[in-house]
């Protein structure tokens, strides 16, 4: 896992490479100021440690599915005497690890 120093490296490198940047204001396009710059880098930097950090998040709650989905593969493990919405939890939370 990167730190937030090795996330801000990355990220400035990022901006340096896209270099020039633009913005409109009022209605005229003009070249990012230094302090714009700096403040896209802390933006990328924010941004990619928040995916790093709570990114698993939002991966689990795509691949459990929905509740009813859930619930149905519940009352049949009950039913069938199985195990298969244990297996399809403990595969999601092994997909998409919590970081440490």
């Amino acid at each position: 896992m990167a730190t937030k120093e090795e996330l801000t490296t990355e990220a400035t490198a990022e901006i340096e490479a896209a270099k020039p940047m633009y913005k409109l204001v009022n209605n005229e396009k003009l070249e990012y100021t230094d302090t714009d710059y700096a403040q896209a880098v802390t933006d990328l930097a924010n941004r990619k440690w928040n995916t790093q950090q709570f990114g698993y998040i939002e991966a689990r709650q795509e691949a459990y599915g929905f509740i009813g989905d859930q619930l149905d593969m519940q009352y049949k493990d009950i039913l069938n005497d199985t195990t298969t919405w244990k297996d399809h939890v403990a595969k999601v939370k092994a997909d998409n690890p919590k970081p440490e």
